[in-house]
């Protein structure tokens, strides 16, 4: 399994779903992100999640596809 870390920019309280699957390479679209979300396929902070907007802040993980995503907030 791999393990990632992103941390949010500055002056940013959070990340959603869909924009960190295709920040993180893995989505490659929009479309694509909001197919994977709607599989059932991601988890967030070890549940199944299936709104595509949801908003990620500090302290949430993300897995998806062996792939596992930590939220950091922006050092200050």
């Amino acid at each position: 399994m791999k393990k990632e870390t992103v941390t949010l920019k500055p002056k940013s309280e959070y990340i959603e779903l869909i924009s960190l699957l295709k920040l993180q390479g893995i989505a490659q679209t929009g479309g694509h992100a909001k197919l994977i979300v709607e599989d059932g396929i991601v988890l967030v902070n070890g549940e199944p999640e299936l709104r595509k907007r949801k908003k990620l802040r500090a302290g949430d993980v993300v897995e998806v596809e062996g792939t596992t995503i930590e939220i950091k907030g922006a050092e200050a």
